[in-house]
């Protein structure tokens, strides 16, 4: 031990005798103590090192019972006891996995088990009780904020003795024997903590204890089973020897069938020769026969796998462990937790319960505290339904609310069991909680619908009404089924979960016989697509929507404009250009500043307007507004500018739209059929379940294996879905059962196992298949098959191919054989052309190689790529050399593609570039542009400024065109998939998936956006959230169709979900998701221009007739005034937004879209058909090269339209 922890225990005193005598140090040895605890490191040490010194023990216990008149003391040892008794998960945060961390937290539990040990006693829990009870007679006007923290701390302190786990090793206990907690109860009762707790929970004044009761309460009857419980007392004996006797027989049974066996085994007489036996028709690893060295009555126990050692299973897949075990105590314990019991439902349980869900509803509790309430929901109704079942007792919990709060737990809890897979553990077992007491709610209903009360039954009749009608209610059992996790979810609640639908199923079948129709709420989620324009910009009224009044307004103002800048008292004082309360930075109000300037000059008011521009000047100076020492005429023509240019209506104008998906869920009402409800439970995920707890039937209980078989006869009999559980490893679970000498306690179960066999049998002898079939789980499709016939569901939306006839064969062949050779062609796609019936590419290749005229499916797929040639040495050293050639050119990449010998692609050029290092990044490739800068000479008119701007036409054609020959590879290498999954979409479409096509659609856009922004591409998994996608990623139809659309299957082992593969560009993934449209696409309208600026290329049908003079009257202008005008579209604003235009040298990026560029390719041609053509307009991005625009100086730089 630590010397100053040695130093400091050593002061607190010492023990003689039974007489604990304490030393004048020992408070301020306890606050020291109470110090180090807090500053202790993460391998806890100086908890470590008290527990084994024993200070517990040997010192804090006797101080707390000999000195506890000396209430300064007292306290500070009950904060002392809190801190060292804390559960080990608490001060540790999880279950270490390091070896080294993992033995400090399985020290500082053993020590804890001592601490719980050493309270086992009257002693202790009398102070307590008797400090409590003082404490609770004061008033709340005479108790103080001490008294208050003394009550929690002992609450607290004993929540945390009763909270540490049992350790059985060293206990050892068994049925009806006192184990320590036992005695920590005993010794509760004895002291009478017991009733102050029921005080406290039933006092209106102590609610402020209410959950910390509560915890107390459930960690006393964390190991008793409530049904057992209330059984206590008159008849308890009788009981429990029906239990214990039906267990035995089964083991004598058991006994006396193996003990008959083997005196069938043993000879007549003795062979002296013990033998070496040749089994024939046993292979041994060799060709031989195996040679067997034992006695033949062990031949039967033989088996390949004696011997050897067995396969181990890792951790992430073993299965989850039971985290308690329900005992039975000693029979003193069990009268007095039922004394308690009784009590508690009478006077507490309505009104503690009522306040609890009250403070979770408004948060006002810790997190997970919610957990406690199910656990108590669950074992007081349970234990009033066994005891004496008066729904009064636990009428607040008995309502369609608590239904409801249960319900959005239990959801919660299981899916943050799927997303935070480190905690899975924990979220299992609160899913757990809330199942059990979702199972007694309706344990609850179902008994008071069988009450003799009529008002019981009506009340019972109400809450079914409103469960049965409420889609999610029916939804959750299948939800929780499909979610079942062995891993994560003990076997406990394997079993709760069955009986809790077996209880369900039963009276939802009862409730549907006693009415003739039943009516009930049905979901179905929508997506819709909306169009949503962030800050769109809107036209001002007053804006001038001919150039002709704008002619007709200026003259006017030119004249107020004269008359106020001659006025020398024109003050900037009564015009603020900016908005102090807006949430926009007076940085970025400038645009704003702008806009209030031009409608100060529409409305005519010329001073204002030139108060407003010279104050906009003051706040932000530059070039924007004018310079400070701008002369008088210039300010007229800047006035003048800002008049004439098409400003935005808002100060923030984003680039492009946003489409939200909206998820309408539309309700509506169904005729309710048990038949088809009951038909969802007809999966291979819920037979796996089922068959993975009927595997452990000699441990379940007889009411349990009635579920089970009660569950698969429904499923066999009433579904006529016998062929769904034939299945190998239930059929060897059967053979077990059959010949279990113990089979005539399950008589159910071997009644049952006898009907599925005979069913087997007989269909195994019109249909041999069914052998082969037992190797697989089965869905509904594949048992309709099993039952009418392979093929059978051909003629209806089924996704398997029709049978090859031998002509058809011979067809094949012949074709194969004549275009096998044919260079320049693929084989598989033109015998698809040429053959009769229609066959998809897949079928064709799979029944040539299955003919054994192809030797793998690779063959075609290399076949399919053969036009990907790769770069050779000399290839690779001319691009470089073409590279450093042109690599100070302004068009690098145009240069190489024109010159270089083996034509390629643009994309492949650029990525072997790349590949090469020969560039860093692909913007180094972009074009560069020259700033176009304007002549002095500059010639008036609309043709100058039209003939300056097409300067740049030819090279972004160019562009285009390269993008274009792109697309075209993009669509040869995807269009014949397209055509393929035609037929399967539509099947699809039509049996109610548009749902889930939807989903994958909008997956495959946002991928494609994704890669075009990052630049690079990864494998992305398609994770449905929904139980409608779920179901669809299960349909072997809908996993047909991702396969043909060129989505990877998960691998076997590694992944779980279907991934998007990396190799698919945007362009493929878009024309990929454009397939999956469920009509044919219209030809839509051009769309609006997204805001932002934008340059346009004006041609030669550039301008309309309207704007043709005042574009040239505004050229005009802005040529006297010496500006460069870039011009603006319409409704576009010329400032804010993220694609300003910079007038410094930079680059400029095409920001058209692929849209933008089919439709632009569409026009090209229309005029050849005699449609008139519509003018592109081209945006471009502008990115300076020599500075970085982020700080407050490049972003007014971006903002600058006009400069000198």
């Amino acid at each position: 031990m630590n010397c100053e922890l040695l130093a400091t225990c050593s002061a607190l005193g010492y023990l003689e005798g039974d007489t604990y005598h304490k030393d004048p140090d020992c408070l301020e040895s306890v606050k020291d103590l109470i110090r180090y605890l807090r500053h202790e490191d993460e391998t806890r040490g100086v908890r470590q090192q008290l527990g084994a010194a024993q200070i517990l023990q040997t010192d804090l216990l006797p101080i707390l019972t000999q000195h506890h008149q000396d209430r300064p003391l007292f306290d500070a040892v009950i904060r002392l006891m809190v801190n060292l008794t804390q559960p080990a998960l608490l001060c540790f945060g999880s279950v270490p996995k390091d070896p080294c961390p993992r033995r400090h937290f399985l020290q500082a539990l053993d020590y804890l088990q001592a601490y719980k040990e050493a309270f086992a006693s009257e002693k202790p829990f009398g102070v307590l009780s008797e400090t409590l009870y003082e404490l609770l007679q004061l008033g709340w006007e005479e108790r103080q904020e001490e008294d208050n923290l003394l009550i929690e701390r002992i609450l607290l302190l004993v929540r945390n003795i009763l909270h540490i786990p049992a350790n059985l090793d060293r206990e050892k206990s068994i049925d009806d024997g006192a184990s320590v907690h036992d005695q920590l109860l005993w010794a509760i009762h004895l002291s009478g903590l017991d009733d102050l707790l029921l005080f406290l929970a039933s006092s209106s004044a102590e609610q402020q204890w209410s959950l910390h009761v509560l915890e107390i309460i459930s960690l006393m009857f964390r190991d008793q089973n409530p049904k057992l419980l209330a059984g206590v007392g008159q008849g308890h004996l009788a009981q429990e020897r029906s239990t214990d006797v039906a267990e035995l027989e089964v083991l004598r049974q058991r006994e006396a069938a193996e003990r008959k066996t083997r005196a069938l085994q043993r000879g007549h007489r003795h062979s002296r020769f013990g033998g070496s036996y040749i089994i024939q028709g046993l292979k041994s690893i060799g060709d031989r026969d195996l040679i067997f060295h034992k006695g033949l009555h062990n031949l039967q126990n033989y088996s390949s796998d004696l011997g050897k050692q067995p396969q181990r299973v890792p951790k992430h897949r073993q299965a989850a462990q039971e985290l308690s075990a329900q005992r039975r105590s000693a029979l003193s314990v069990r009268l007095f937790l039922r004394d308690f019991c009784s009590e508690f439902l009478e006077n507490c349980y309505n009104r503690l319960m009522g306040y609890v869900k009250g403070l979770l509803l408004r948060e006002r509790a810790q997190q997970h505290d919610e957990v406690y309430y199910m656990w108590a929901l669950a074992f007081f109704m349970a234990f009033n339904r066994a005891a004496s079942f008066q729904p009064g007792l636990v009428s607040e919990t008995l309502s369609v609310h608590t239904f409801h709060f249960i319900e959005q737990n239990l959801t919660t809890y299981y899916e943050m069991m799927l997303t935070d897979r480190k905690e899975a553990t924990s979220w299992a077992h609160r899913t757990h909680l809330a199942l059990k007491a979702y199972q007694e709610l309706l344990a609850m209903v179902n008994e008071m619908d069988a009450a003799p009360d009529v008002a019981m039954r009506e009340s019972s009749h109400v809450i079914k009404n409103n469960i049965f009608y409420v889609m999610e209610y029916r939804e959750l059992f299948l939800t929780l089924f499909r979610k079942f996790n062995e891993r994560h979810q003990p076997r406990s609640f394997l079993r709760d979960l069955v009986e809790t639908t077996h209880l369900f199923l039963k009276m939802l079948e009862r409730f549907c016989q006693s009415r003739g129709n039943l009516l009930v709420q049905n979901k179905q989620k929508k997506r819709k697509k909306k169009k949503k324009v962030l800050n769109q910009p809107v036209a001002s009224d007053n804006a001038p929507c001919i150039p002709g009044g704008l002619e007709a307004v200026w003259p006017s103002l030119v004249e107020q404009l004269h008359c106020c800048i001659q006025d020398p008292e024109l003050s900037l004082d009564s015009m603020v250009p900016f908005d102090a309360a807006s949430e926009v930075p007076v940085e970025e109000q400038q645009a704003a500043a702008m806009v209030r300037v031009q409608d100060c000059l529409l409305a005519g008011q010329a001073s204002q307007a030139l108060t407003l521009l010279r104050s906009a000047r003051e706040v932000w100076p530059g070039d924007v507004f004018g310079s400070q020492d701008i002369p008088r005429e210039e300010e007229i023509q800047l006035l003048k500018q800002i008049l004439y240019t098409p400003l935005s209506r808002q100060p923030r104008v984003e680039e492009e739209e946003e489409e939200e998906q909206l998820q309408v869920v539309q309700v509506s009402e169904k005729e309710f059929n048990f038949l088809d409800y009951l038909k969802r439970f007809a999966s291979s995920t819920v037979v796996r379940a089922y068959a993975l707890l009927l595997h452990t039937y000699p441990q379940n209980s007889p009411h349990t294996n009635h579920c089970v078989a009660k569950m698969l006869h429904r499923l066999a009999h009433d579904l006529n879905m016998e062929a769904l559980l034939f299945q190998l490893s239930l059929f060897c679970l059967f053979n077990r059962l059959l010949s279990d000498p113990a089979a005539g306690a399950y008589k159910e179960l071997v009644t049952f196992a006898k009907y599925i066999l005979g069913k087997f049998f007989a269909l195994a002898a019109g249909n041999p298949k069914v052998f082969v079939e037992l190797l697989f789980w089965k869905n509904t499709a594949v048992v309709r098959e099993m039952a009418e016939g392979y093929g059978s569901l051909d003629g209806g939306s089924s996704h398997r191919p029709p049978v090859w006839s031998p002509e058809e064969e011979a067809q094949l062949q012949e074709l194969y054989l004549t275009h096998k050779d044919v260079e320049g062609q693929d084989v598989a796609d033109t015998i698809v052309a040429h053959l009769k019936a229609p066959r998809t590419r897949k079928q064709v290749i799979c029944h040539l190689v299955r003919l054994g005229l192809a030797d793998s499916v690779r063959d075609f797929q290399s076949r399919k790529r053969t036009h990907i040639v790769l770069w050779t040495g000399d290839q690779e050293l001319e691009l470089q050399q073409l590279f450093e050639e042109f690599q100070d050119s302004d068009d690098v990449l145009g240069h190489v593609m024109k010159n270089i010998t083996a034509k390629r692609s643009r994309a492949r050029i650029v990525d072997k570039l790349l590949a090469l290092g020969l560039v860093a990044d692909r913007r180094e490739l972009y074009k560069k542009r020259q700033k176009k800068l304007v002549p002095s000479n500059w010639p008036k008119g609309e043709e100058a400024l039209r003939d300056f701007c097409q300067k740049d036409l030819p090279e972004e054609e160019g562009e285009e065109d390269g993008e274009n020959q792109e697309d075209a590879e993009a669509e040869q290498a995807q269009g014949h998939s397209a055509r393929l999954a035609e037929s399967l979409r539509h099947n699809l479409y039509q049996e109610g998936f548009s749902a889930p096509l939807l989903w994958l659609q909008n997956c495959l856009l946002r991928v494609a956006d994704d890669r075009e922004e990052d630049g690079c591409s990864s494998a992305v998994p398609l994770v449905p959230l929904t139980e409608e996608n779920e179901e669809a990623m299960e349909n072997e139809q809908f996993q047909q169709l991702l396969i043909k659309l060129g989505v990877r299957p998960p691998a076997s082992g590694q992944e779980t979900f279907w991934r998007i593969p990396a190799k698919l560009s945007p362009t493929q993934l878009r024309r990929v998701a454009a397939s999956l449209s469920q009509a044919e696409e219209e030809k839509e309208p051009l769309p609006e221009p997204l805001p932002g600026l934008e340059l346009k290329v004006l041609g030669e049908q550039g301008l309309e007739a309207h704007q043709t003079e005042h574009q040239a009257q505004a050229l005009r202008c802005r040529k006297e005034a010496g500006l460069v005008f870039l011009e603006v579209s319409a409704g576009e604003g010329a400032l804010g937004g993220r694609g300003q235009l910079q007038t410094t040298p930079g680059k400029r990026q095409l920001l058209d879209s692929e849209e933008e560029r089919e439709a632009v390719e569409g026009r090209d041609n229309a005029p050849e058909s005699g449609v008139p053509g519509i003018q592109k307009k081209k945006r471009f991005q502008m990115q300076d090269e020599d500075e970085n625009n982020n700080g407050p100086e490049a972003y007014k730089e971006q903002l600058t339209v006009f400069r000198w």
